[in-house]
C-alpha cells in the first residue's frame, strides 16, 4: 500500500455487500476497512429477512394449529403475546450480529468503524469529518423503504416493513398499500397472527399468471381481502384509523396502515456529487457490469446499486466489486453471473422462482415449451393434505434445455436450488425427467414436470 493512503480498501456499510467485500479484500492480502453510521449488519439481519422470517415462522405455526388438517390429532391456538415474540426476534438479531459480523470481522482482521461517511473529493472519504483516503471505495448501504407518490402520506401514521417488525401487539386491522413480496409476505404474517388484513394491489405482478391465480386462491382461503387496484390516496378517518381510497374510488378502513410499494437508496449524506459518482431518479448508485461507478476509484455493490434486491446478491456483487477495485484495471475484470438466479417468497406455501418466466423467455427470443403441474399430482402435497399449489417448467422447445422453474408450494424454495443448479449446468428437461429423485418430498415435483413434456398423461406414483 503506498504511503498516500490510509487503506487499500474502504467499505462504506456493514451488510452482506460489505462484508463480502470485507472478505474478498482480506483474501488478496488488502488492507481494508468497513464504515457503518447504523446497526452492525445491514438490512437483512436488522430489520429484512432474518426479523421477518423469524415472525413469518411464529405466524404459521399458530396459523398450521387453526387450520391442521389431521382430524386424529386435534390442535389449537389461543390469542397472541406479539410483544414476547419480538423480543425473542430481538435475541436472534444480537445473536446473529455478534456471531456472523461482529466475530467475522474480527477473524478476518479489518476494522468496524462506527461513524457517517461523506465524500469530501473524489479521491477522500470524511468519517464524522475525519479525513480517510483509501486507493479505492465500496459503496454498499443498502436501500430503505419507498413511501412516495400516495396523496396525504404525509399526514397519517403509516408503518413499513421495518417499523411494523417492532410492533408489540397485533391490530385488530390493517390495511396494507402494495402486493410485491413484502406486501404479501405481512399479509400472510399478521393475518395469521389475527388481523384483519386488506392488501390494495396486484398480487405478485411479476410471477407467471399461473401461480398468481394459486395465491390469489390461499389469499382468500386465508381470508385476506384483496382490491386490485392502485392507492391514490390516504387520509385519517372519522372513526379512527386510516382511509385508503383506490383508483376507482374504493375506501378501506383500518386500524393501520403498512405501505410497501418497493425501496430506494438515500445517498445524500454521502455527497456523491463531491466524489463524482452518478446515481439515478431512485438515489441508486449507477454502475457497469464490474460494479464500477462513474468515478473510477469507487465502486458499488448491493441494494444501493439498485441490483436485485437478495442478500446473496448483495455478498456476490460486493465480492466482485471489492476484487476489481483492487485490480489492476486490466481486462480480467469479474462481473455478477444472474443465470438461473433463484428467488423466495416466504409465504404459506411459498412463491418461489428461478431463471426465466415464459415471458422472459420469449422476449428473449427462445422457442419457448412450458407444462404446468399441480400439486394433486405430487405425492409428498397428497400425505402433507396441503395440495395449494403448482410447479411451472420453462424450456426452450428446440434444444429442451431448462430456462426457468416456478412454484407455489411447501417449500417451493428448497425445490430452486435444484432448479438454479439445472439451468447453470444447461440441463434439458430429458435430464430432469432421467435424475434421481428422493420420494415423497416435494422436489420431486420438478421430475414429474419434466416428464410431462414427453407425456403428458397420468402415471404411477413413481412411474
Amino acid at each position: 500500500m503506498s504511503a498516500e493512503y490510509d487503506v487499500d480498501l474502504a467499505v462504506i456499510g456493514s451488510g452482506g455487500a460489505a462484508m463480502a467485500a470485507g472478505i474478498a479484500a482480506r483474501k488478496a492480502g488488502a488492507e481494508v476497512v468497513l464504515i457503518e453510521r447504523g446497526a452492525l449488519g445491514g438490512t437483512c439481519v436488522n430489520v429484512g429477512c432474518i426479523p421477518s422470517k423469524t415472525l413469518l415462522a411464529a405466524a404459521g405455526t399458530r396459523h398450521s394449529a387453526l387450520t391442521n388438517p389431521f382430524d386424529g390429532v386435534p390442535t389449537s391456538a389461543d390469542g397472541v403475546d406479539l410483544d414476547a415474540l419480538v423480543a425473542q426476534k430481538a435475541e436472534l438479531i444480537d445473536r446473529l450480529k455478534q456471531h456472523k459480523y461482529t466475530e467475522v470481522a474480527d477473524a478476518w482482521g479489518f476494522p468496524l468503524i462506527s461513524g457517517e461517511a461523506r465524500f469530501a473529493d473524489k479521491d477522500t472519504v470524511e468519517v464524522d469529518g475525519k479525513p480517510l483516503r483509501a486507493r479505492s471505495y465500496v459503496i454498499a448501504t443498502g436501500s430503505q423503504p419507498t413511501v412516495r407518490g400516495i396523496d396525504g402520506i404525509e399526514d397519517v401514521e403509516y408503518l413499513t416493513s421495518t417499523t411494523a417488525m417492532e410492533l408489540t401487539e397485533v391490530p385488530e386491522s390493517l390495511v396494507i398499500i402494495g402486493g410485491g413480496y413484502v406486501g404479501m409476505e405481512q399479509a400472510q404474517l399478521f393475518a395469521h397472527l389475527g388481523a384483519r388484513v386488506t392488501v390494495i394491489g396486484r398480487l405478485a405482478s411479476r410471477a407467471e399468471p399461473e401461480l398468481r391465480e394459486v395465491m390469489a386462491g390461499v389469499f382468500a382461503d386465508d381470508g385476506i381481502a384483496v382490491i386490485a387496484e392502485h392507492a391514490t390516496g390516504v387520509e385519517t378517518a372519522e372513526e379512527g384509523g386510516v382511509r385508503v381510497i383506490t383508483a376507482s374510488g374504493n375506501q378501506v378502513t383500518a386500524e393501520r396502515l403498512l405501505v410497501a410499494t418497493g425501496r430506494h437508496s438515500d445517498t445524500i449524506a454521502l455527497d456523491l456529487a463531491a466524489a463524482g459518482v452518478d446515481t439515478d431518479a431512485r438515489g441508486f448508485v449507477v454502475i457497469d457490469e464490474h460494479q464500477a461507478t462513474s468515478n473510477p476509484r469507487v465502486y458499488a455493490a448491493g441494494d444501493v446499486a439498485g441490483t436485485p434486491q437478495y442478500v446473496y446478491v448483495a455478498a456476490a456483487s460486493g465480492r466482485v466489486a471489492a476484487v476489481n477495485a483492487l485490480g489492476d484495471g486490466g481486462a480480467k475484470r469479474e462481473t455478477v453471473d444472474y443465470t438461473g438466479l433463484p428467488a423466495v417468497m416466504f409465504t404459506r406455501p411459498q412463491l418461489a422462482s428461478a431463471g426465466l418466466t415464459e415471458k422472459e423467455a420469449l422476449e428473449q427470443g427462445h422457442p419457448c415449451a412450458c407444462r404446468t403441474l399441480a400439486l394433486e399430482d405430487v405425492p409428498s402435497a397428497l400425505v402433507n393434505r396441503d395440495t395449494r399449489g403448482a410447479l411451472k417448467l420453462v424450456a426452450d422447445a428446440r434444444t429442451g434445455k431448462v430456462l426457468g422453474v416456478h412454484a407455489v408450494a411447501d417449500g417451493a424454495g428448497e425445490i430452486m436450488l435444484a432448479a438454479t443448479y439445472a439451468i447453470k449446468a444447461e440441463m434439458t428437461v430429458d435430464d430432469l425427467a432421467d435424475t434421481w429423485a428422493p420420494y415423497l418430498t416435494m422436489a420431486e415435483s420438478l421430475r414429474i414436470a419434466a416428464g410431462l413434456f414427453r407425456n403428458e398423461l397420468p402415471t404411477s406414483c413413481c412411474a
